[in-house]
């Protein structure tokens, strides 16, 4: 199915919500994760990075910025990055950005309540969600799937940013792989 908007529209969105996602924020980030029951994850090692079909991309230097810290955090839990064919798990993200209305409400001399005058304002705000999907390379089958989603507030520095995505994906990938029963 075709988009309403036309693909440049949607190219800047992207690019804006990857990059409003390594923004930081002192609001909180929702954290979901669900995974296949009684998968050995101990016998994955090594992953590839693998593309979702007919899913919009940032540009590169989003895509590369996404990547390195979803790498960083695999590399500090054992897992190595191939290129080749040999690899036991494939990895993909997706991203997208929602806007939602909030509404406030002054009210005065009295308030609305008591039927004073009152002003009502809106704002938009920007809400962003990185997903991280792995895959059995052999089987072909999800076993795990993540999603880290919060409100977005843009930073100017770029240095910030990318040591605020690094802690979203760290967030986002805390239970990868799922911790194990005892």
């Amino acid at each position: 199915m075709d988009s309403p908007f036309p693909r440049w529209l949607r190219a800047v969105t992207v690019t804006i919500g990857i990059v409003l996602l390594a923004c930081g924020s002192a609001l909180a980030q929702d954290v979901k994760y669900n995974y296949a029951m009684g998968t050995d994850f101990a016998k994955y090692k090594t992953y590839k990075w693998v593309d979702i079909p007919k899913q919009n991309h940032p540009q590169q230097l989003q895509d590369q910025q996404i990547r390195a810290a979803i790498e960083a955090d695999l590399g500090t839990k054992g897992f190595k990055k191939t290129t080749g064919d040999a690899a036991d798990m494939l990895i993909a993200y997706q991203i997208a950005v929602d806007q939602e209305k909030q509404w406030n409400a002054y009210g005065g001399m009295g308030g609305l309540r008591f039927g004073g005058m009152g002003t009502a304002t809106s704002s938009t705000i920007n809400v962003g969600t990185l997903v991280f999907d792995a895959f059995d390379a052999n089987a072909k089958q999800q076993i795990w799937t993540g999603e880290a989603t919060r409100t977005l507030d843009p930073s100017s520095n770029p240095e910030k940013n990318q040591k605020n995505l690094q802690k979203g994906v760290d967030k986002l990938l805390k239970n990868f792989p799922p911790p194990e029963k005892k």
